[in-house]
């Protein structure tokens, strides 16, 4: 070993002393935050028995609790399963008790028809009075829009004309009683539409697709028990309905005041009647056999349901897909069994202003198949129809009645 040897041996002899104070000091120090550790750990060890002791109280209390809840629920359930039974038992009793003492009609009904077989008189062809200023007529089809395709090949799609702007009602089918609503258009053109529409059933199915949406009710035809095709004394009857959409009850029916109903149009054999609305309130398209070459047309108290006027028109059954009535003017669409373009050929005013010579007789755009319906919204001037599934929108241009075509 050199000489320098001894001198860092002392060197590292005199260090050694303040390392190790240094080391028993960081030991002291590790060794409390181990205690205060052990003593929070120990905390929350001792409030998790608290906490779960108190949650197994709670289970326990609530336990029985919730036995008595299900117990009623169960009770509640069966009580209002029983109550099902008995409404659906009552509506079958008094659809049997309607079979046997069918519903008079809401007015006389020889004071409308003049008895069986024979012409009714009174306010039957006389000429219509106003109640509106209106005094307008289709000048011609402006534009056509394809909204979407929709259920089955007939139907029936609108909107209320006295009722919110933006809401939609469709009506699939021919016998349903099911109609969908949707809250505005945009909803309706989506891919998974129905998933959007809140759905409306009704007490009694409809027929055909003269169903009308008006003033926050739906109005439809009903097939009473013995009525078209059903055989008995109701045959070639049916019965109008007014339900309440937002009440979902029925309001008010009526029997509909005429015999021998036959479907007015010989294109949609389905519908029996026709409702259809305006600027002067709820109008009935039909047709009987006392006249099967040409259809009729009622005007309606949409109130009461009761026929405040009715006419023989001119207009034929043969051909005819469609109509609807625009300021007391009936307008009466045509085609052909080969479907291809449909037009106006045929219209009537109630009041006597419009004359035949002075009616547009305007073509709709060529389009799929044939109108199964058509809903005229007076307060946008524009037609609703449904042909084989596609919902289509017509925009209509119009003018005066006194004015030259």
């Amino acid at each position: 070993m050199g000489p320098s040897t001894p001198l860092l041996i002392l060197f590292l002899l005199s260090w050694s002393g303040p390392l190790q104070g240094q080391q028993h000091h960081l030991v002291e120090y590790m060794e409390r935050r181990l205690a205060a550790l052990e003593e929070r750990l120990a905390q929350c060890q001792d409030q998790s028995s608290r906490h779960a002791a108190e949650l197994r109280d709670f289970k326990n209390k609530m336990l029985p609790l919730l036995e008595v809840a299900e117990k009623e629920r169960e009770a509640l359930r069966t009580e209002a399963d029983t109550i099902s039974g008995r409404v659906d038992r009552l509506e079958r009793e008094v659809d049997y008790l309607e079979t046997q003492n069918p519903a008079l009609p809401c007015v006389e009904f020889d004071e409308v028809t003049g008895g069986p077989g024979t012409k009714s008189k009174g306010r039957r062809n006389e000429k219509y009075d106003m109640v509106t200023d209106c005094g307008y007529t289709i000048s011609q089809v402006r534009s056509m829009k394809i909204l979407k395709r929709f259920g089955g090949p007939a139907g029936l799609w609108t909107k209320d004309p006295l009722g919110p702007t933006e809401k939609i009602y469709v009506l699939d089918g021919t016998q349903n009683d099911t109609a969908f609503v949707f809250p505005r258009l945009r909803d309706f053109t989506l891919a998974m539409a129905a998933r959007k529409a809140s759905r409306v059933r009704v007490p009694f199915p409809w027929v055909g697709t003269g169903q009308l949406v008006y003033g926050g009710f739906l109005y439809y035809a009903r097939r009473p028990p013995g009525g078209p095709g059903g055989g008995g004394e109701l045959e070639n009857t049916l019965q109008l309905i007014k339900f309440h959409l937002a009440n979902r009850t029925v309001v008010d029916s009526s029997v509909f005041p005429a015999e021998g109903l036959i479907p007015p149009y010989s294109l949609t054999t389905d519908t029996y009647i026709d409702l259809a609305a305006d600027e002067e309130g709820l109008w009935a398209v039909y047709a009987t056999q006392e006249d099967d070459r040409h259809l009729c047309l009622a005007k309606l108290d949409p109130q009461t349901l009761d026929t405040e006027q009715q006419w023989d028109t001119p207009c034929p059954r043969e051909n005819a897909e469609a109509a609807f009535v625009i300021c007391g003017t009936l307008y009466v669409v045509y085609n052909t069994r080969p479907a291809s373009r449909a037009r106006i050929q045929c219209s009537f005013d109630a009041s006597g202003t419009l004359t035949p010579e002075r009616a547009a007789l305007p073509y709709f755009p060529r389009r799929y198949g044939a109108h199964a319906s058509l809903r005229y919204n007076p307060r946008e001037r524009q037609l609703y129809a449904w042909d084989d599934g596609y919902q289509i929108v017509y925009k209509l241009e119009m003018r005066k009645k006194e004015e030259e075509v």
